[in-house]
């Protein structure tokens, strides 16, 4: 069976960048997400927005992955936002104790 790929698309602005995200961030499609943020923080945005609206699923490689980058974005002074988180991605945020890790909107 194919996996269901991620399909990631950046949007420079002066004061943030703005990372769409569709799909599914799993074993597979972690590294991918991981190295396209780490090098959107070498050019240090203020803010790394991930705009989760589109991401079906997400399992414990992609919430470590997210919290990874979360912890990189504040070494690069940059903060990294996730906005239109999904309710089920909320719930595991919750049950893993990682929301608070997270910055959400």
């Amino acid at each position: 069976m194919e996996r269901p790929e991620l399909s990631i698309s950046v949007r420079n602005e002066p004061s943030e960048a703005v990372v769409t995200l569709v799909g599914e961030i799993d074993m597979s499609t972690a590294p991918k997400l991981s190295s396209t943020i780490t090098e959107l923080f070498s050019d240090a945005p203020p803010r790394v927005v991930l705009d989760m609206a589109g991401v079906t699923f997400c399992d414990s490689q992609g919430l470590g992955t997210l919290v990874v980058l979360s912890r990189k974005a504040t070494m690069a002074q940059s903060c990294l936002v996730l906005t239109q988180v999904g309710d089920f991605l909320l719930r595991v945020l919750d049950i893993t104790g990682l929301r608070p890790a997270l910055m959400i909107h």
